[in-house]
């Protein structure tokens, strides 16, 4: 196959910026698909926390349209650690150098249409700059939704416009929402101001933009593909994807199955196998140990890794957990998120002598969670694609997962794992009790659900192949 050349456009990537699952998928993709021959290229702003890796400086700046005048950007440019991929870093202070990504403990930063148009417009001038023309554009999310708008208005009959773009959709509720008044900053015309483009009420919405003018529209779980077109996923953008048809697809997340891998893990305490978990036993002992829970191989251990948010279904959890804790179950929480949520669990980890919870996220401590539990619990509202529920099966730790989104499409009840339907605590009680019993009673079927689950593929060889043909249907599409 030919090689292509691929521009990804992101807000954030592994290892240098993530508050989330996208820069999972910014991080691992264009390694994948630079490991498949094609020249990938990223670019998302320098931030401060980006600062602290090493880059070098481009000799010339560059100057990149935003609002009524022009932002001047200085380049830097660096690799992934496992890849020749080359990544670029916009710096510019007055706009990039703060403390958050998107905001801070006072909300979203109010200058973020400014941030991301630049951004942008950016990325595009960059190519210029550095006379590599992309054939595929990959935008990711609300903050890069202008991208194929300027490609389709802007950029239109130069080298870079006969690109084909591809929006990926990681979460519909984040949809960059922005007063009419501050259109100007984007740069396009008002022509552009219209029910199938931009505009939406009256103002400003980034996602709409990007799932108007891409070539084609994908999202992380073929599942979440199919809810977003509905009233109920489509965080009142299902019109606009029902408009698209069969141009919105959806593409499985893959692990980085290096870095998730039982067998090389340096943050655990033994390696296992699929074959032989005897490693998982001790990880198991040595979690319980650290977080200072009875040691005790015979008690099956519940961990949960989430933020602590509504859509995590952290609510139901809270009124299920008095339930789950009754079957004699140890649990162990870590993350942050809703104020009532993290009081409650601190108060409850205190008090009581099978539960405890870490406030905050902790990479490391998160690794060993997975290594050392037996169960796993996602009860989430809805779920685009996920990645715990992935770890989880990888390190032969089985979940228990609302049947939504990517947890519906990764999971095979009682093959890999657990699902339930009805979101309620009494129904969450009810499954957790079903793993619980699993472990207890049928102790030869949870061991072969280990199995199946730990050496199902979930790496990003798979998905990779599946964005190769998507990119090369995108470009028929673009006639090219």
């Amino acid at each position: 196959m030919p090689r292509l050349n691929v521009l990804f456009v992101v807000s954030e990537c592994v290892p240098f910026a993530k508050t989330g699952g996208l820069a999972d998928v910014a991080g691992a993709l264009p390694i994948a698909l630079a490991q498949r021959g094609h020249d990938v290229r990223v670019v998302l702003p320098r931030y401060r926390v980006t600062k602290k890796f090493a880059a070098e400086r481009h000799p010339a700046p560059l100057a990149v349209p935003v609002g009524r005048g022009e932002a001047w950007c200085s380049v830097w440019e660096t690799r992934f650690a496992r890849s020749d991929a080359r990544v670029y870093l916009l710096e510019h202070d007055a706009l990039y150098d703060r403390e958050g990504i998107y905001g801070d403990a006072g909300g979203a930063y109010l200058d973020n249409l400014a941030r991301y148009t630049l951004l942008s417009r950016g990325a595009l001038r960059l190519c210029g700059a550095l006379g590599w023309v992309p054939d595929i554009v990959h935008v990711h999310d609300w903050q890069t939704g202008l991208v194929p708008a300027y490609l389709n208005t802007l950029e239109a009959g130069s080298p870079i416009g006969a690109a084909a773009s591809i929006l990926t959709i990681h979460n519909m509720a984040y949809q960059g929402w922005f007063p009419k008044s501050e259109y100007y900053q984007t740069g396009l015309g008002w022509d552009q101001f219209h029910d199938r483009s931009i505009e939406s009420f009256d103002n400003l919405n980034l996602l709409k933009a990007g799932i108007y003018h891409s070539t084609l529209v994908t999202t992380v779980s073929p599942r979440y593909a199919r809810e977003i077109q509905a009233p109920e996923g489509g965080e009142g953008l299902d019109g606009a994807l029902r408009d698209r048809g069969g141009d919105v697809l959806g593409i499985l997340n893959g692990i980085d199955d290096e870095a998730w891998n039982p067998e090389t893990d340096r943050h655990i305490a033994a390696p296992f196998t699929a074959e032989d978990i005897e490693g998982k036993v001790a990880c198991k002992a040595a979690l319980q140990a650290e977080v200072g829970l009875p040691v005790d191989p015979d008690v099956p251990l519940i961990g949960l890794i989430s933020r602590l948010a509504h859509q995590k279904g952290i609510d139901v959890f809270a009124a299920a957990l008095g339930d789950i804790l009754s079957l004699g179950a140890q649990v162990v929480v870590l993350g942050s998120g809703e104020a009532w949520a993290e009081e409650l669990f601190s108060r409850l980890s205190a008090a009581h002598p099978r539960f405890r919870a870490y406030i905050g996220m902790n990479e490391a401590l998160a690794h060993r969670i997975e290594a050392g539990a037996d169960i796993f619990v996602m009860p989430s509202r809805y779920e685009p694609c996920g990645l715990n529920q992935l770890y989880s099966q990888r390190y032969g730790t089985l979940p228990v997962v609302r049947a939504v989104g990517g947890l519906d499409d990764t999971v095979d009840h009682d093959r890999t794992g657990f699902k339930f339907e009805q979101l309620d605590a009494d129904t969450l009680a009810q499954a957790v009790a079903t793993a619980v019993y699993t472990y207890h009673e049928r102790p030869e079927h949870f061991r072969l659900m280990q199995y199946h689950s730990m050496t199902k593929p979930m790496g990003w060889g798979h998905a990779s192949r599946q964005y190769e043909a998507l990119y090369r249907l995108a470009l028929a599409h673009r006639g090219r």
